[in-house]
């Protein structure tokens, strides 16, 4: 920590920052534990520093910075890192995002979990910035033309489709067989409210 330091005020007008410098702070960042002083000593540096942009595109250092603002209960801070940094990994990036919004959540309802239920609500009303997820959400509803046909299936033949018919029909539609006898099972749950 103490070499960190020292080449952070060293090298504080360099731009860009040396490699050797980045590299230190993502192995510091992820060599500390998530609420531990010395991490948030470690984040107030490059937070503080003028090159703090550079810094961000280590995920390490993504991911120490969004814990110690959540840890401080500053979870708009921690959503304005995340829309304006530039690490690579976008899946951990959308990730991080979510947990932001999950903390947020269990601190508003005082509880220690969400069920699986409440964090897919969060997920909706807290869609990923495009800066995060560029080429949007992904949307799991099936096709047009599959529902169509499903619909028609369930309507005409069965709403209980044997193995081999949904096997048949997987394979006409281009979905698996655990997707099609999901599907079913939903269909028949929604008709039954």
């Amino acid at each position: 920590m103490k070499r960190f330091m020292a080449m952070l005020n060293r090298h504080k007008n360099k731009d860009p920052p040396p490699a050797k410098l980045l590299d230190l702070a993502g192995q510091l960042c992820q060599d500390f534990q998530s609420s531990s002083p010395t991490l948030e000593k470690l984040v107030g540096a490059i937070m503080g520093c003028k090159h703090k942009t550079y810094f961000l595109t280590n995920i390490h250092v993504v991911r120490a910075c969004v814990s110690v603002h959540i840890h401080k209960g500053q979870h708009d801070t921690a959503c304005r890192l995340l829309e304006c940094c530039r690490a690579e990994e976008k899946e951990e990036l959308v990730q991080l995002w979510h947990e932001v919004h999950y903390q947020q959540v269990m601190e508003k309802h005082r509880t220690d979990f969400l069920t699986p239920l409440q964090k897919f609500r969060c997920r909706k009303r807290n869609p990923p910035p495009v800066s995060l997820c560029p080429e949007g959400l992904k949307n799991r509803n099936y096709p047009d033309k599959v529902r169509r046909e499903l619909h028609r299936f369930a309507a005409e033949v069965t709403t209980n489709p044997n193995k081999e018919q949904r096997e048949g029909l997987a394979q006409d539609m281009n979905l698996q067989p655990t997707q099609v006898y999901n599907w079913f099972a939903n269909y028949r749950r929604r008709q039954k409210s």
